[in-house]
């Protein structure tokens, strides 16, 4: 990982508090990204979520690579009661996230403005002294990556703003929405009330929520979002607007914990704009890359590039490097292109239409090599693996790394037609300073006996344990990671010596 220089900070003085979700199995690259990159503290982490503490600006925080969102955390909690509580309780509840702290609140909302500010300031320096009317070199694909931006912006709003648009929908018809508990007012004198107190500021907002497990059988996210919007308007006098805030609060409430955040940027941190053509997920491409351990001058191969996911990952983080990219599909080398060339990487990365069986490489030619082997419908590759592993060996130099992402499927193949086992962990993983980070129990609290580094180890060894060594490659390193409705195992191996030694 190319690592941010030193330097002063301009981000929040004492640290702020941050979190990202990431996919299933990721967990463990975006710890030691936070840490690398941004240099973060109190690194801890749930399932699908990391916590940190971080002194950057919104530009540092722009380059996470593992990560799928970024939130400004405003407050974590213990899981609210569902079994034992009315449904009248749990409301009221929900309304002490603000009543009862707002002070955190306001801190939040300080920082979040803080931040947006200074990015405000950085963006019209550089146009200070910028000629208008001068060309420069490149200006077409940087208006395409703000026009892709812009599209990706909308097709978000419109799918936030259709639950958005039930909600508002629902206050307009209601009264009230909960008078059945007999635990609050009516709806319309709670806004009224909330009108004549707006003395904080001029704030806009609007509430996505979500709620999983045993608290999503008793309460919508709509219904959680008209009581934590109520709330707001009433305790600092915000207006709500479901279309275009200011701001908007994020809240995911589960049987392991209470979420409440702002959303740093509105643009998912995944959805990656200079990828004009989307084809693996890119946190996994980047985190496949990660792991490669990727040297300046290093001849770095994807024999099976498909759209070129992976080598632009690579190459944006490690641009000092010779990159080639292989694969036999005319319409995946042709999306290729055009995804290297909206990126500006047409000269970094050199593509070849080329079976992986019949690379026309001399032998140990290659430092690293990176490839989604394929298990699709579209594409997929069977009982072939054992031939095309065996080509990537043969191109490989001795002490050289393979990081190739598997199925299940393949490592049975690997394996010699065996069954699974069993299933992996689906925390596999680990990472490299034991006791570095520490998890977070469904109690909430950081559980100093159970440091993240120890599970996901003992995830990492089980998976490990059924790697069997390819020939002259021996195994290193496995993470089992959620792709959707599959999981696939990114596996990592070392090649030892050349084949017949």
């Amino acid at each position: 990982m190319a690592v941010v220089p030193g330097g002063p900070r301009s981000g929040p003085a004492a640290g702020a508090q941050f979190f990202c979700t990431a996919g299933r199995g990721l967990e463990p690259f975006l710890m030691r990204e936070v840490r690398e990159r941004l240099a973060a503290t109190q690194v801890e982490y749930i399932s699908g979520k990391v916590f940190f503490t971080a002194c950057s600006d919104l530009n540092m925080l722009k380059q996470l690579k593992s990560a799928e969102r970024l939130f400004l955390l405003i407050k974590k909690q213990l899981p609210f009661p569902v079994s034992s509580v009315s449904k009248g309780k749990i409301f009221n509840e929900l309304q002490r996230l603000i009543n009862d702290d707002p002070e955190s609140w306001l801190n939040a909302i300080s920082i979040w403005k803080n931040l947006l500010e200074l990015d405000a300031k950085k963006e019209k320096l550089p146009h200070k002294n910028a000629n208008p009317l001068k060309r420069k070199v490149g200006e077409d694909d940087i208006a395409a990556k703000k026009l892709k931006t812009e599209q990706i912006q909308e097709i978000q709003e419109t799918k936030e703003c259709q639950l958005e648009k039930q909600i508002e929908e629902k206050l307009l018809e209601q009264g009230n929405f909960i008078t059945e508990e007999g635990k609050f007012q009516e709806l319309q004198n709670d806004v009224t009330e909330a009108a004549d107190t707006r003395n904080q500021t001029d704030l806009t907002f609007r509430v996505s929520c979500r709620c999983s497990g045993a608290i999503a059988k008793t309460l919508t996210a709509q219904e959680v979002g008209r009581v934590i919007g109520i709330a707001l308007m009433k305790q600092f006098g915000w207006k709500a607007n479901l279309r275009n805030p200011n701001l908007e609060i994020f809240i995911h409430l589960s049987d392991i914990y209470s979420v409440l955040g702002i959303p740093v940027f509105r643009v998912p941190l995944a959805c990656r704009a200079y990828i004009k053509t989307a084809g693996m997920r890119s946190t996994i491409a980047w985190a496949m890359a990660s792991l490669a351990e990727i040297k300046a001058g290093a001849v770095v191969l994807d024999p099976m590039c498909g759209l070129g996911t992976i080598l632009l990952e690579a190459a944006k983080e490690w641009p000092d490097v010779y990159y080639v990219g292989a694969d036999v599909s005319d319409s995946q080398l042709s999306g290729a292109y055009d995804n290297l060339r909206a990126a500006g990487l047409k000269d970094k990365i050199e593509l070849l239409k080329v079976s992986v069986i019949e690379l026309p490489l001399p032998s140990e030619s290659v430092d690293i090599i990176i490839s989604d082997i394929p298990f699709g419908k579209k594409f997929k590759l069977g009982k072939d693996i054992k031939r095309t592993l065996q080509e990537m060996e043969r191109v490989l130099r001795v002490g050289g790394t393979i990081v190739l992402l598997l199925s299940e499927d393949h490592h049975r193949h690997l394996k010699g037609g065996e069954a699974s086992s069993g299933p992996l962990n689906s925390q596999g993983g680990h990472t490299e300073e034991p006791g570095g980070e520490e998890c977070l129990t469904p109690a909430g609290k950081a559980a100093v006996s159970e440091p993240v580094s120890s599970s996901f180890v003992a995830g990492n060894q089980e998976c490990l344990d059924r790697m069997p060594p390819l020939g002259s490659l021996v195994p290193v390193d496995c993470y089992r990671v959620s792709l959707g409705k599959t999981d696939a195992l990114i596996s990592k191996y070392k090649k030892s010596s050349s084949p017949g030694r």
